[in-house]
């Protein structure tokens, strides 16, 4: 037996606000509505099934402007009315409300929904609108001339560029329509995005926990801008480096592979949803960071869709555009499986990836087992010395532990049970065969 999911939905009889759901369908991806059906989808039957089978797809075609197949059905249990309605691809309203159906529910899309729905029926996205009054001396020259220098060094652009005026590149990059300047062209290229898009700029956080919030810093002006300051800013306050020396040389080794970083960054910028007003935020804690930028996936995408090799889908598909002619990105849905390339080469865990209804979450964890973390959570001298000597071994029998330290079994068993219940180690097998082996999200 049917049940009420995405594309049906029963009534047991018909109330002209139904009108509404029909709707719904229309702008959703089309479903059927049973007449004379209980919720369980159960035949109750239904009073003056002629006279509706003829009323209503007149009201349909009246009042929402749309065809709809209704069918009417007999059994033994009575008789039940079936209308199939079409997904259709231009925007359907019911007396100039916009519903659409979502789940088994049905909602009246308002605000920047109801924006985002009617750009997608026309073919568009948020970044391709035009903006009228904005004139192109008021975009800044500094930042066209860094793209340019940019996209001529990655090979993207030709260095004819260097020459050629900014109307034109503009034109070339898709960023002006019928003499105005398309919102991407304003993120990109003006001064001050934020005058014509709220929360346009990036927030960095310093936590200690979830609630205590150290430092922060706000990240303004183009997106070409953000990203550079961006990055400048957490390698100099917020992450540290390791220092280490190559003969005479200082080498400085980050917590986090800059590589990696950037590249969730600029995922997180080109798919922003904008018109949200929410900024991007940057939560750096003491064992991992955390960036997240509002906004959803394809439809019919999960996480899992994104972790696999995948078609380049981006949000904003004109700022995304941009991106890649300045070398910034790549455009082969690639990103993601670059950014934990770079952390497994970096000996780091692969990134963790979260989707919820507001946004998308990348968090990378740090290498835990580094002196400066073990001393900070409390670990005697042994424990500190062993995490780091047999990280490369992948794991320590108890043995091993009592020769390298001069100490006894009941010690040895003492030390390593307390790593185990830390988490910074696993326990595998009994007695003499005991090994505890490295996490392999640590490996």
């Amino acid at each position: 037996m049917l049940s009420e999911s995405q594309n049906i939905e029963f009534k047991s009889s018909w109330r002209d606000e139904y009108l509404k759901w029909i709707c719904g369908f229309a702008n959703a991806g089309g479903g059927t509505i049973f007449l004379g059906k209980d919720d369980a989808g159960k035949v109750v039957g239904l009073i003056d099934a002629k006279r509706l089978l003829e009323e209503i797809p007149n009201k349909v075609k009246d009042i929402l402007g749309i065809i709809v197949d209704v069918n009417l059905h007999e059994t033994t249990d009575g008789e039940f009315i079936e209308i199939v309605v079409e997904a259709y691809p231009n925007a359907v309203n019911y007396k100039g409300q916009y519903h659409y159906r979502s789940g088994s529910t049905k909602q009246e899309l308002k605000g920047a929904a109801l924006d985002k729905f009617l750009l997608k029926k026309q073919g568009r996205r948020w970044d391709g609108v035009p903006v009228p009054k904005v004139t192109v001396k008021e975009m800044k020259q500094e930042t066209f001339e860094f793209f340019k220098k940019r996209g001529i060094k990655s090979k993207r652009l030709a260095e004819e560029i260097l020459t050629e005026d900014i109307e034109h590149l503009l034109e070339n990059l898709n960023l002006y329509e019928n003499g105005n300047l398309k919102r991407a062209a304003i993120l990109l290229f003006h001064p001050d995005p934020e005058k014509f898009v709220t929360g346009a700029y990036i927030k960095i956080g310093n936590f200690e926990t979830d609630d205590d919030l150290r430092f922060q810093d706000e990240v303004h002006g183009n997106l070409f801008e953000q990203v550079e300051k961006t990055m400048d800013l957490l390698f100099t306050k917020y992450v540290k480096a390791l220092i280490s020396y190559e003969d005479i040389h200082r080498v400085e080794t980050y917590e986090y592979p800059k590589d990696a970083i950037r590249e969730a960054l600029l995922n997180a910028i080109s798919h922003k949803d904008y018109s949200g007003a929410a900024p991007i935020q940057i939560s750096v804690y003491k064992d991992k960071v955390m960036i997240w930028n509002e906004g959803k996936l394809p439809e019919n995408w999960t996480i899992e869709t994104l972790l696999e090799k995948h078609s380049s889908l981006p949000y904003n598909p004109d700022i995304a555009n941009a991106f890649f002619r300045s070398g910034y990105v790549e455009s082969w849905g690639r990103g993601i499986s670059k950014i934990s390339r770079i952390c497994s080469e970096a000996g780091l865990p692969k990134p963790l990836f979260y989707y919820k209804s507001s946004g998308i979450w990348v968090v990378f964890k740090k290498d835990i087992y580094n002196k400066e973390f073990l001393v900070d959570i409390g670990l005697n001298d042994r424990q500190l010395d062993a995490l780091i000597f047999f990280k490369s071994k992948g794991g320590i029998f108890s043995s091993e532990y009592v020769d390298r330290y001069k100490v006894s079994d009941r010690t040895a068993r003492y030390d390593l049970a307390e790593l185990v219940i830390r988490k910074l180690l696993l326990k595998i097998g009994d007695k003499k065969s005991t090994k505890y082996l490295f996490p392999i999200n640590f490996r």
